[in-house]
């Protein structure tokens, strides 16, 4: 089976009500794509990355009421687990696709990350992108523009990384929805191998700040 892309059914599946049926739309049309993106990327990411890489598709197994509002496959350097780790995401909301690189709130190296990137923050301005976009909460939808960002508000989103215990930070590439289903497999294929292309920096500065912990 080959990765086709995303359609309009893939994301009209977050307006299905209910855990159990939405749980099925996502079973049934989305993570079959996941796991082709997962199988797909693993090779790649460990390459860039120098280690080895394991993908984890979302199975949102704790839900027992509230439906899930996004789906995803993570990729990081542990067979068993990712929350923990810097990893890569690629996945679904309703009003867009996400390509992410992401230190969330589970994860031991947050201080030591936020510190590093303040000592980097002039590389990380060139490195990224203005199209890109930033999020401070993997549970949310909502993202800033990397070309919104000045320098003092990169210095506040480092700060807060590394001060406030629940901080995340996510950087990378949002796709909107009629944008998503008009690219091919191909062209989406591009789209991520360039995207972990462009974040990847930032994750070798995580590894530099787990290196200080």
């Amino acid at each position: 089976m080959q990765f086709t892309g995303f359609s309009k059914e893939d994301f009209n599946v977050f307006d299905i009500e209910g855990l159990d049926a939405r749980m099925e739309g996502i079973k049934t049309a989305i993570r079959p794509k996941l796991e082709l993106l997962g199988q797909h990327f693993v090779p790649t990411l460990s390459t860039l990355t120098g280690d080895e890489m394991f993908y984890h598709v979302a199975k949102h197994a704790r839900r027992t009421k509230n439906p899930p509002k996004d789906t995803w496959v993570a990729f990081a350097s542990n067979k068993r687990g990712y929350k923990m780790l810097p990893h890569f995401q690629i996945g679904l909301w309703h009003t867009h696709v996400f390509i992410w690189f992401a230190v969330i709130y589970e994860s031991p190296i947050k201080e030591s990350f936020g510190h590093t990137l303040l000592n980097h923050l002039q590389e990380v301005k060139q490195i990224i992108p203005s199209h890109f976009a930033w999020s401070k909460d993997h549970t949310q939808p909502e993202a800033i523009p990397m070309g919104n960002l000045k320098t003092e508000d990169l210095q506040e989103l480092f700060t807060r990384l590394h001060t406030i215990k629940k901080a995340e930070i996510l950087c990378g590439l949002n796709i909107p929805t009629e944008k998503a289903i008009s690219m091919s497999g191909e062209e989406w294929l591009a789209a991520i191998d360039d995207t972990f292309n462009t974040v990847l920096p930032l994750y070798k500065l995580s590894q530099e700040a787990s290196k200080k912990i």
